[in-house]
């Protein structure tokens, strides 16, 4: 039998793990970082906190591995240390939707209904083969051009109300934005039935699609 100190020591390790996830926030870092490289600045600014707060969560979730960063002239960008981290961001996440009631209210309130059935990725496929179908991607510019959904048209949220005249008036509109938690194609839907459009959402998103080792343009 396995000396028990030793035992201990490597299950410490595998913990190490488990305390940088220990945060809501955190864990909101990796859902942006899953969508591309981002400087601190950007991450404080998508996450709503100063950049000092993000830069610790950072520098926490680093000290784990689960993070890397590189130069790009005075700026240090980063990113994911691999698809693997996104992969236990995204099983972390269905594993609560599983097993804690309490997620799928929170999950209801701040996402709220946008009136219809999501598509899924082969729903998606299928459409794009049968029908006149605009593939709508809400999330900021930069996310987009770290990869999308080959073909998909870019308008962030924030753009999309003064830029519906690029939209086509005819056929159905499927918008979608970071993953299945992310609420920018929802209020997208929203905003375009309110303007009589055919729209519906992606049932999750980019994490999701990078996952499934889909194609993905940049």
């Amino acid at each position: 039998m396995g000396d028990r100190q030793h035992k201990t020591a490597l299950f410490d390790q595998f913990a190490r793990v488990g305390k940088a996830l220990a945060s809501g926030k955190r864990l909101e870092l990796l859902d942006l970082l899953a969508q591309g490289e981002r400087d601190v600045a950007s991450v404080a600014a998508a996450a709503d906190v100063g950049v000092s707060t993000a830069s610790a969560h950072l520098q926490t979730l680093r000290q784990a591995n689960l993070v890397t960063t590189r130069r790009d002239g005075t700026r240090i960008l980063y990113s994911l240390a691999g698809r693997d981290v996104a992969d236990l961001f995204a099983r972390l996440r269905e594993v609560a939707q599983s097993h804690l009631p309490d997620v799928e209210a929170a999950r209801v309130t701040y996402l709220g209904e946008d009136g219809g059935r999501p598509v899924t990725r082969d729903e998606l496929h299928r459409l794009a083969k049968t029908t006149t179908v605009t593939v709508l991607d809400v999330r900021p510019r930069e996310e987009y051009a770290a990869g999308h959904i080959p073909g998909a048209v870019s308008i962030p949220l924030d753009q999309l109300a003064d830029r519906l005249a690029e939209l086509p008036n005819d056929g159905q509109i499927v918008a979608y934005c970071r993953g299945a938690y992310c609420v920018l194609a929802h209020d997208a839907v929203r905003l375009l039935r309110a303007h009589g459009r055919d729209a519906i959402r992606l049932a999750d998103g980019m994490l999701e699609w990078r996952l499934a080792s889909l194609p993905v343009a940049a």
